[in-house]
């Protein structure tokens, strides 16, 4: 089984987002993750969680403003990308305009 770093990505922040919900649409948003969740089942290694906004780090330790896009990320597993597909087909991350998924394979080093 390979396992699969899953990014959501938006145009909108996850902390804006969040910000701007109403406890009802706060609840329902949780409410179609879990669902969703359920139905990935095994697929599922870490859930994860929404990301704060993006700092980019120079070799100097300066920060400045990050450009990705990211806002969230999971942890998953699956035989291919094509099979993880499938269980990211109705993901709730794509009832978000502008909502984009990327999955990246994670390579063992040993």
């Amino acid at each position: 089984m390979k396992k699969f770093m899953v990014l959501y990505q938006a145009p909108i922040s996850a902390q804006e987002q969040m910000g701007k919900a109403t406890p009802e649409q706060q609840k329902a948003g949780m409410d179609a993750w879990m669902a969703w969740s359920k139905k990935a089942g095994s697929a599922i290694v870490d859930l994860g969680q929404p990301l704060g906004n993006a700092q980019a780090v120079a070799k100097n330790g300066a920060t400045s403003k990050g450009t990705t896009l990211v806002g969230g990320y999971s942890i998953m597993q699956a035989e291919s990308v094509a099979d993880l597909g499938k269980v990211l087909a109705d993901h709730p991350h794509f009832m978000m305009p502008g909502g984009t998924i990327e999955v990246l394979e994670a390579f063992n080093i040993m």
